[in-house]
């Protein structure tokens, strides 16, 4: 068999046809054989090369929906916003990117296993902190933000919470405890000079905490 000359291209194919399958069906319904059906002549083999499991698509996915919409780019370069602004921005993109959304709701059950949550945490640490800690350092220059002291230890903290903390299969909780964690959340960071969860953006966690099972 010749061998393939353009594995991004089969990659990209693999992902493409797998972010329909999963919207369309749901990740849990949706089998490696789905996919390889779909691939158009491709083998189960030609996945395998370069995906050990389905978590790793969706991991994989997952990466790069946020990498082709990264709302930390997009915010950039927008001179009109203070740094406070451009970190509830950041949160509002993440929500209205609905692909991204949905993936990302797919993932949480996947966190039960401790080699993936263990990867998830590392991920956020080294890819969301950085960006995290660029805005929180401009909100302090530009004094949007009160709180001065620790810009690392806050944006570390900030992606922990926000990103493990109302997350069920991590930390159980009921509906009822989550949306508790939520109000408490947006009163400590209130408290700390860091107004970040307004109006819109409690209404946005509060529509996500309700589809979570």
């Amino acid at each position: 068999m010749p061998r393939n000359k353009y594995p991004e291209e089969t990659v990209e194919k693999i992902l493409d046809v797998s972010l329909k399958l999963f919207l369309e069906k749901g990740y849990e319904e949706t089998t490696i054989l789905d996919i390889v059906n779909h691939l158009g002549g491709l083998t189960r083999g030609a996945f395998y090369h370069h995906f050990k499991s389905k978590e790793e698509v969706l991991n994989a996915l997952s990466d790069k929906l946020f990498f082709e919409n990264n709302p930390f780019e997009i915010v950039s370069n927008e001179k009109n916003l203070s740094g406070l602004d451009k970190i509830k921005k950041v949160i509002k993109l993440q929500y209205s990117n609905k692909e991204q959304h949905n993936v990302s709701l797919m993932a949480i059950p996947l966190l039960n296993n401790p080699r993936i949550l263990a990867s998830y945490i590392e991920s956020n640490q080294r890819v969301l902190v950085p960006y995290i800690e660029k805005l929180f350092q401009e909100a302090i220059n530009d004094s949007s933000i009160e709180n001065k002291n620790y810009p690392k230890a806050l944006s570390s903290f900030f992606v922990m919470i926000t990103e493990l903390w109302f997350i069920p299969s991590i930390f159980p909780g009921t509906k009822e405890e989550l949306l508790e964690r939520l109000l408490f959340a947006k009163e400590m960071f209130d408290k700390f000079g860091i107004p970040i969860i307004d109006d819109e953006i409690m209404f946005l966690a509060k529509n996500t905490l309700e589809k979570l099972d």
